[in-house]
């Protein structure tokens, strides 16, 4: 019997080790990808990449918080879940108010550039998603981090049309467009991270 639980401290010590070298590379991706999009979204004008470089900088935080609360026990688990949903809730009301400010403004974005940085942000996103799938189903705060990289390859598509409809129409408002639905996407994800820890919140308090 102790033979066997030895082997099983061991295979979960050898797991965890996994889980933060995985959460350590995506870190280093999404934080990379974040500096670049800040900067190529100003350089074009691009509420839709701006948008794009506050999910990156969502989602290196809920990757820092994952990180955190990799070797403690359930109830920091949920609540770093928490704080993750948070994070995307202000994420996305960020992205309403910035989008907001573009519409009046009635700038029209470089559709080139946007279309640019959207193909590496896919790129990154993609490499994510991949390290992230095996993975995505260790707990709960495995698995909000796995929802976080799924939503950014809808948000890189997204992009991406945004740029070909402003290059085609010479008008702002795809890029506006994009923007807001970028932001309505972390507003419904954080709803169900938010609820997800809150109900494990509660298991683990008992």
């Amino acid at each position: 019997m102790k033979h066997c639980c030895d082997d099983k401290a061991e295979a979960l010590r050898a797991l965890r080790v996994r889980q933060r070298r995985m959460l350590t590379t995506v870190l280093a991706i999404n934080s990379t990808m974040f500096v670049i999009e800040v900067a190529g979204g100003l350089f074009s004008r691009s509420s839709a990449l701006l948008g794009d470089s506050l999910d990156m900088f969502g989602d290196a935080a809920v990757y820092a918080l994952s990180l955190y609360a990799l070797d403690r026990g359930e109830l920091w688990r949920a609540r770093t879940a928490i704080a993750k949903g948070i994070v995307m809730l202000l994420l996305g009301l960020g992205v309403v108010f910035e989008a907001g400010a573009k519409l009046l403004a009635d700038v029209i974005p470089a559709a080139p550039a946007m279309g640019g940085l959207g193909l590496l942000a896919l790129a990154a996103n993609l490499a994510c998603l991949f390290l992230l799938f095996r993975h995505r189903e260790d707990d709960i705060n495995l698995r909000s981090a796995w929802i976080c990289s799924r939503n950014d390859i809808i948000a890189n598509g997204s992009v991406l049309l945004a740029a070909a409809a402003v290059w085609a129409l010479e008008a702002a408002w795809p890029d506006l467009l994009v923007g807001l639905s970028i932001a309505a996407l972390f507003l419904l994800s954080s709803t169900g991270v938010l609820r997800d820890g809150w109900r494990a919140h509660r298991a683990a308090r008992g």
